[in-house]
This record gives C-alpha cells, structure tokens and sequence, in this order.
C-alpha cells in the first residue's frame, strides 16, 4: 500500500468532516476520536497484535506492549512504536507496511489496505487511546520454572566424597572429587612437583614474592615428609604480612579498585587509600568472609564495639563507593541513575556472579532476572548516599572535591560522622541553587532591590553550605575567584586527612522503573526488594525508614544463599589453579560456563561456610591438597584425552602479574622496601583532572615513574586511564568494573620491558652486586647461586657451561654478571609459576 494514499491537506479535510482532526495538543480526546478507535482500532489491535504484545501474551516479543496507552508511548526494545500525528514517522506503521525486510509485522501474513489505513488515520489524529495499563510487561517473558534448574540458584550440596581406587594418592577429600574424574577417563595424575618448583610456586601463590635461597634450601633439606615440611612452610606464609598484600590486590581486582575516577573527568580520589588498606588488612586479619562482605555493603549501619571499629566499618563501605563515574554529566538523575548501575553491577558480579546490571533496560536475556527485580534491588542504592567526595558538573562548576560528601573519621575523639539523611543531596541542591544566583547576579539590568535579594539568599546558603560541611562557592569565596588555571580542579586537597570514602542511608526511596532505562521514561513505582529467583523461604521485610542495605547484607551471608559461598571459593580455587571450577569466575548465570566438577564446588562451598567463612582455611586446604602439588608434566596420553586439563591431572603453567614481576624484581635487587608506606600513594599536588596534568609519584606532580618506587605494587597510585606503562604491559586489571580473572597476553612488548626498561637493568645490576658478594669458591659455584636466586633452582649441566663460556667472554666482571641475572629474569620460567 502507498504510504502517501492521502495528501496531508486532503487527510485533514477528510478527519475535519468525519469530527476526527488531529488534537496533537489536546490533553483529552474528543468522544468522536474514541468512538472511532473503540470501533475501528481496538478490534484490530486485539486482532492482530496482542498475542505477542500484551500482558497476556506467554512471552512479550521485543518488549513492546500494545494493550494500554502507557505501553506503547514507552516503546519497546528497538525505540519508540508511535509518533502521535506523525504516521509517516512511526515504527508502527514502517512494520505494518513491510517495507523493512527486517521489521514486519504481523510476522505471519500482512494486515489488509483498509487496516492499515485504519492505523495511519488514528497516528495521524494523534493515537487517542483511554485505555490503562501498565508500561512494561511484568517479566512474562521470563521461565521461571526453568530458571530455578539452573545448577546455580539450586540449594548448595552435600555431595559424598566418591571412591576412587587410588586412595593413596589423595591427601584431603577435595583430592578424591578431582582423582574420580581422572579415573574415570583412564588416566592418572602427574607425579608431584619436585621441592624446588613446590616451594616457588606456594610461596608466590600466597605472597606474591619469590622464596630465598636460605627458604628454597630448609625446604629442600627439610628431613621430614613432603606433607608436614609443606604444611609448615604454608603456616608461615600465611602469617605473613604479604599474604594480605597478594591476597588483598585479588580482590582489588572485584572491587574495581582505583584512585581516581576516570572517564571525561578523571579526578583522583584522594581517600579511596584507606578502603585498600582495610581490605589488605582484613585478608591478614583472616576476617571471615561473611563479615566482610556485611562491612563493604552495610558497614556504616552495623554495630561496633567503639570508634575504631566504627571507623574500619565505614571505610569498608567504601567498595560500593569507587565507582567510575562521568562528572562531566549535568543531568543529576542520569548521573545518580548511572551510579547505582554501577553498584548493582559490582554487586551482583562481585558477590553472586550475577550481571544485574544486564536487567536495567529490559529483562535479561538469559538469566531469570526480570527489570522489575532490577529497580527493586536499585532502590536500596537510590535509599542510600553515595559519600565519594564528588559530585557532577551541576551548571558547570569544576569543584569536584568536597568534603561534606565524604564521612568524617575523626570526629573530636567521637564516633566518626557521616552525612545525615538526605544531607548530601540537600547540599548538591544548595550548591546548584548558589551557581544559578551567581549566574543571575552577572546580569546588567537587574533592579536594586532584586541585587538585594540575591546577596541575602547568597549569604543564607553559603551559611547553610558550612552548616553541613559542602564547598565554599559563591561571590568572594576561594572557588568564585577564579585563580585556577582550567583544568586545575577545586585545588589542592590533604589526601591524608581524617575522611574517608563511604556509604550512609539516605531517604527510603522506591525507584520507578525506567523504560528502556531512559531516565525521563518512567513506568510504575517498584517496592524494594531483592532478586525474585533468589528469595528466601521466608520474606526478608525492608524497613520503612532505611534504605535495606543491613538486610541486603544479611540476606546475601545467608548459609543457605546459593551462591555467595560458591562464587568466593570458585575464586580462590582459580587463583591457585590456574583456572575456576566455573571458568566465568564473574558470571554465574546461563552465559557464563558450567562448573567443570559441580559435586567438588558444593563441597568447598560447604566447608567454607562451615568452618566459618575462613579464607585462610581455605586456601591452606587447597594448597595441601595432592592436586595442588602436582607437577607440570605433560604426558602425550594425557594431552590426546584432555588438552585443556579439565581433569587437573597436572599443575596448570601460571604467568605471574604485572604486580608480582614487579615485585620479585625489586626483591631480587634488595630494593624492596618493608612494610606498608604511610599514608596516601600520591600526595596534595596531584589534583584536578589528570588527563590534563603529571599525576608522578608520592613526592610531587613532576616525579618521575612510579614504577622505580621501593613499595609493594599493591601501594602504587591506581590512576585510571594513566596506569603505569609496565602495568598495561602485564596485563593489569581495568580497574573500571569488576575484572575476578585478568586477561593473560604473551606480546613483544613484555620481552622488550624486560630487555630495556632501565627499572630492570638496575634491578639487574643491583642482583648481580648482591651475588657477587657471596663468598663462593668459584665462578661455577656462583652461577649455581645466582639460578637458585632468581629461578628457585640449581642449573643444569649444560646451563653453568653456557654460563661460564658467557662471563669468559666479557672482560667486565660485573657487566657480565648484571647481563647473564638480566637474562635470567628476562626468561619465560622467571615470569611463570611452576
């Protein structure tokens, strides 16, 4: 049919004559326009259309509701279905037409001339509809049978450890679970590691740092059985402090950890310090892992024994407070909208495996998680005030530090303070009130007596702003004058000073849900709550006057919660092994992979809760288990029946992290400074916008590479999009959103670093300094010392010749012996666990 069957003047002239002209303005339609689509369109929608597109319908194709008013004004997943008055451009009528080969409907057969006419006349009279309804379906489309088979949201089980018929082997029950699989594809496991290799690998493992050649030989010489001399060897490193260090930067990694904000505005964080150092701390502290997680989401709402523990709760909220953000964004309700996105992904990928964050739009498409359990769960965090220090660009300003929305830790000896209920968004709202009587107070022919008005209301808020802790902004003030070169910030800020990033309960907000996630696009309001597929027996009620977060945190450490247990020792498994028992360590759900060995799974998912949420426990289970200690052989048999060692019947090769390399470098060269360094990682002179400044090292702006700086890695500034070049190379994690698993590249680049960074040439001549030291009887016992010094082991035969014939050669003692350590670090062995 031709879209243009009639002119415009003509089709106006036929709706004026029938009483149906368009009243695209009208706030009520007249009683000939609804006479005329109860007798012609609604018949035909009812014919044609509402099988897919209802709340009636099984499953509603493409998002889009047809059935009220409120459904087919919010569109559906390709964008809005009607243009009142503009037939020619609706979605709807392109469809019905099938001139799009892709966009046809109905999708059977093509609606009659004289139906589509009926359609083009009611969108050009201005579609009046008086039907009611809703403006999304309710999750019809999602198979909620279906969806609770999922292995994952099934009650965790107690699976009986299996038989198997090498009993000997196994040295705890998880070893039986992996020894039956490899039974029963014929094979056997590997022979053990040697103690050169077995004392590497746990001591990087759980530390993060090599071994010393004084700890590879007591190790070694140890007269008693590999099972008692590596248990002592694991007890002291687990008492280490470095254990906190490796084990904390894992799940900075989860967190999302960084000291900036990034994106269009990436303003450092001056405080997110203390929450790294809270999480290194609790590893240490073995905090059980139910309580961790309770601080990081609800830390501010639980009991303390006294200010101290007061404080350390507030910090740990910090983790729903690092978001990325774009401070560049004006509109607050898309910014607020975008920031509780980003603690609904953290959330659901860091703790459950979940990405909800998929569900903001639209159902998710492959996890019975509808968009309505989406805006329930969002509306804890919109109940909740994000204390980041910052705020968005409202009218323009550039003050993106501001100490009222941070929580105070000293508080004159008293409890620390944060932000009363609603404080933070009352001083967002007084700050943008200031700029917009600045803005007027610029104009020339205002009156006297309104110039009047202006300074009293100027005086009463930046009265009220100091009240409640907001920023100094205004006429006069340090931010209205204007000495900041652009780009600068809101100056210089202490990042050492008593704040700290975190969270506080706000106003008890239910969210509306947004279509599409449009945020001006509202459909009905949702009751807080949590994810339909992961309600427990009993209802959990919200409190009227909080935003649910204690709950939430209960509700998530719950025992018989399906997943919170398996996805935390589904990482750590994956961090010793090499690779997850679910190799989606973040995704869970029916797009992420299924568990390798479910039954084992469930049977540290078990353990671990029944020993107390004990990492340590854990991971020293693990690291003593017979499968933990295999070899890294590889059998030709063995690679034809399973090339990807599914079956763990030998150790997995693991290339060490950016962080680690780093580290055992500094170790190696007697560079490694102890302890952890006091304070912020960067000091009051990196401000502002780092992509318009030299963020440097602590010390100053204009320092030099951080990475030549004698801390632990894990102490080093996290800019984002300005990470350290030999981070990026090392495949370090985005810290912009929840990384469990790092990308693993093997690229010139890394070969190069090692070759030529000259942080690796003085590492090297510093190691060479040091083996040259040692009182050795001769070169060859030397080379023997320096392999055990940066290999863990004793050079073959034909290695100490290769090795001797090299420093005969070079007439310099030590540029011989910087160059053969050099080499030895620049092999693949140095950058990988046995």
């Amino acid at each position: 049919m031709n879209s243009s069957r009639h002119s415009i003047p003509g089709l106006l002239l036929l709706l004026l004559s029938a009483g149906l002209a368009p009243t695209l303005n009208a706030s009520e339609p007249t009683s000939d326009q609804l006479a005329f689509f109860e007798a012609k369109v609604r018949p035909l929608l009812v014919k044609h259309c509402y099988e897919c597109h209802s709340t009636e319908a099984e499953k509603v194709k493409g998002g889009l509701l047809i059935d009220s008013k409120a459904g087919w004004m919010a569109g559906g997943d390709s964008g809005e279905a009607i243009e009142p008055g503009k037939p020619a451009e609706s979605l709807l009528m392109e469809t019905v037409r099938y001139g799009n080969p892709d966009l046809q409907m109905p999708p059977k057969y093509q609606l009659s001339e004289a139906e589509i006419a009926v359609l083009e006349d009611w969108i050009a009279m201005g579609a009046p509809d008086p039907r009611t309804g809703p403006a999304v379906a309710k999750a019809a489309g999602i198979d909620w049978e279906k969806g609770r088979s999922h292995w994952a949201f099934l009650p965790v089980a107690r699976p009986e450890p299996p038989a198997v018929k090498a009993a000997e082997w196994v040295r705890d029950d998880l070893d039986r679970f992996i020894l039956a699989g490899i039974e029963a594809a014929g094979l056997q496991p590997v022979a053990d590691a040697d103690r050169f290799a077995l004392i590497r690998r746990v001591t990087l493992d759980l530390t993060g740092l090599p071994p010393t050649v004084d700890e590879v030989g007591a190790f070694v010489r140890d007269p008693d059985p590999d099972d008692a001399a590596l248990a002592k060897v694991v007890d002291r490193l687990l008492k280490s402090p470095a254990f906190g260090e490796r084990w904390g930067r894992h799940w900075l990694d989860v967190a999302r950890y960084a000291d900036s904000v990034g994106k269009t505005r990436n303003v450092p964080f001056p405080y997110a310090w203390r929450y790294r150092n809270y999480v290194i701390d609790a590893f240490n502290a073995d905090k059980p892992y139910d309580e961790f997680l309770a601080e990081q989401v609800a830390g501010d709402l639980l009991e303390a024994r006294d200010a101290k523990d007061r404080a350390e709760n507030l910090v740990a909220s910090g983790f729903l407070a690092l978001g990325s953000m774009d401070l560049n964004e004006r509109d607050n309700e898309q910014f607020t909208l975008d920031r509780i996105d980003d603690q609904m992904d953290t959330l659901g990928r860091a703790t459950m495996g979940l990405t909800l964050g998929c569900a903001r739009c639209h159902d998710h498409k492959f996890d019975p998680i509808a968009q309505t359990d989406y805006y329930a769960l969002a509306g804890v965090f919109a109940s909740t005030q994000t204390l980041s220090g910052q705020q968005n660009r409202q009218g323009g300003n550039k003050d993106y530090h501001q100490v009222g929305l941070l929580a105070r830790l000293d508080a004159g000896g008293d409890a620390p303070k944060t932000p009363a209920a609603g404080q933070a968004a009352e001083i967002s709202r007084l700050t943008d009130r200031m700029r917009q009587l600045v803005a007027e107070g610029k104009k020339k022919n205002l009156s006297k007596d309104r110039r009047a008005e202006l300074r009293r209301e100027v005086a009463d808020i930046r009265k009220t702003l100091a009240e409640l802790g907001g920023p100094d902004v205004g006429p006069g003030s340090d931010a209205g004058k204007k000495k900041k070169k652009k780009g600068a910030g809101d100056g210089p800020v202490d990042p050492n000073a008593a704040y700290a990033m975190a969270l506080s309960d706000g106003a008890a907000t239910d969210l509306a849900l947004r279509v599409r996630g449009e945020p001006d696009i509202k459909g009905d309001l949702v009751p807080r709550g949590f994810p339909t597929i992961l309600k427990p027996a009993t209802p959990v009620t919200l409190p009227e006057a909080g935003s649910g977060r204690r709950e939430l945190a209960a509700w998530l450490t719950a025992p018989e919660h399906p997943l919170t247990a398996r996805v935390m020792v589904n990482r750590i498994w994956a961090h010793l092994m090499g690779r997850g028992l679910v190799e989606t360590v973040d995704n869970f759900g029916a797009s992420g992979a299924a568990p390798t060995h479910p039954e084992l799974l469930d049977h540290l998912a078990g353990r671990f809760v029944d020993g107390g949420w004990s990492m340590k426990a854990m991971i020293r289970t693990i690291v003593l288990s017979r499968t933990y200690r295999l070899g890294s052989d590889q059998p030709a048999s063995h690679v034809a029946a399973d090339e990807g060692n599914r079956l763990y019947w030998r150790a997995n090769l693991r290339r060490l992290e950016a962080e680690a390399i780093r580290d055992s470098l500094l170790a190696a060269g007697g560079m490694l400074a102890p302890g952890r360094p006091d304070g912020a990682p960067f000091d009051a002179s990196v401000g502002g916008d780092l992509a318009k400044t030299n963020p440097g090292k602590r010390g100053g702006a204009k320092a030099g590479d951080p990475i030549a700086r004698p801390e632990r890695s894990v102490y080093l500034p996290v800019f984002r999009s300005r990470l350290p070049g030999m981070f990026t190379v090392f495949d370090f994690a985005e810290p912009d959103q929840v990384n469990g698993q790092r990308d693993v590249t093997t690229v010139a680049p890394q070969a190069l670093f090692l070759l030529n960074n000259p942080f690796v040439v003085d590492v090297s001549r510093r190691a060479a300094e040091r083996i040259l030291e040692q009182e050795l009887p001769d070169e060859t016992a030397r080379v023997r010392h320096a392999y055990a010094y940066t290999l863990c082991r004793y050079p073959t035969e034909a290695e100490t010749e290769r090795a001797l014939a090299f420093l005969g050669a070079e007439p310099d003692r030590e540029t011989g012996w910087t160059a053969l350590v050099q080499a030895l670090y620049s092999a693949a062995e140095f950058r990988y666990v046995p």
